[in-house]
């Protein structure tokens, strides 16, 4: 058992250390992003960090913590027309599954539906259809490819209208659980896919899109929400898309990405799979997103020609009103002269 857990953290350990070579997040390349990044440097510090406590903790005979996973309404929407090949189909499921055993399964914790789509577009199960991790992954295993077509815009509307739903075992809104669909396609879109993915965002529902090999980019990013660059995912084969099992990790588990390592200068703000920098009060954020720059305060100058102003207008004030009472005088002169006369 022991040994088992230390294969299974050293394996863990390569999968972070090696994946970078064979995925792409949409906008970057990842090869770059270890040697360039000081929160990815200090990020595989604190890796290794916490995999030499848990591999101390394993020798010690202590039970090592594992990621618990936030409450989800997840919906799988998986490609399974005739260019995924068979043994490709299979390796899908190994990654569904794979994604699966991460998760807390359960009425009150995750719930898992796949729609499955080609031409046609058949639910396999819906959310409330397994409230245990096993009966689940044995459901996944026994899913079929449909063959032809690539229907994904379909896919998507039947997934927010049929999957999404609370006939369908999704939580109401009140409890605040997050619907995530997950779109993964080899290929083109033979149907348009923007309206129907921004209604099914409009919703409240969190699109995450997988491209594989001959997948289409500009689809993708239709289709995912945003930002782009933490729903937007890309593997050049189905050889290598079991790697994406860490990172659906790390975004399903709602792991707290400031205490992994960040390059935020005040303050770090954890948000799913990243984080956002936040400024300490009477400084703003830079154009980098990082960094803080003290705030500009509001100065008050004096216009050295004012007193002379106002010297000015009092004489004029002044001068008026002598003017006024000179008038006024010779006015009341000469009325009394003329009641004089009377």
């Amino acid at each position: 058992m022991l040994y088992s857990r230390g294969c299974f953290i050293y394996c863990l350990l390569m999968l972070v250390l090696g994946v970078e070579g064979t995925y792409r997040r949409y906008g970057y390349q990842p090869q770059q992003m270890y040697a360039d990044r000081p929160a990815a440097r200090a990020f595989k510090q604190n890796f290794l960090h916490n995999v030499q406590a848990q591999q101390g903790a394993i020798n010690a005979g202590a039970p090592v913590e594992m990621c618990k996973s936030r409450p989800l309404d997840l919906v799988f929407i998986i490609d399974s027309s005739r260019s995924v090949r068979p043994a490709e189909f299979e390796k899908v499921k190994v990654l569904l599954s794979d994604v699966v055993e991460t998760l807390d399964i359960g009425p009150d914790a995750t719930q898992v539906a796949v729609v499955n789509y080609a031409s046609t577009v058949k639910i396999e199960f819906l959310l409330n259809a397994f409230a245990n991790k096993a009966d689940l992954k044995q459901a996944l295993a026994r899913i079929d490819p449909l063959a032809t077509g690539t229907m994904t815009g379909l896919a998507i509307k039947t997934a927010m209208d049929d999957a999404f739903t609370e006939v369908s075992g999704a939580r109401h809104s009140s409890r605040n659980i997050a619907k995530v669909g997950i779109i993964l396609t080899d290929g083109r879109p033979q149907d348009t896919v923007e309206e129907v993915s921004a209604a099914a965002r409009g919703s409240g529902i969190e699109i995450y899109a997988v491209g594989v090999d001959r997948a289409d980019m500009q689809s993708l990013r239709l289709m995912a929400s945003q930002p782009l660059d933490e729903h937007v995912f890309y593997v050049e084969s189905f050889g290598v898309i079991e790697k994406l099992t860490s990172k659906f990790r790390e975004t399903l588990c709602g792991l707290d990405r400031c205490a992994l390592g960040h390059d935020c200068q005040h303050i770090c703000i954890s948000s799913n799979a990243s984080y956002n920098c936040k400024c300490r009060e009477g400084y703003v954020l830079n154009e980098d997103k990082k960094t803080c720059a003290q705030e500009a305060q509001a100065t008050v100058t004096e216009d050295p020609c004012m007193c002379e102003a106002q010297i000015a207008f009092q004489r004029k004030v002044q001068a008026t009103i002598q003017d006024l009472t000179s008038k006024l005088a010779e006015v009341t002169q000469k009325v009394e002269e003329f009641q004089g006369l009377r």
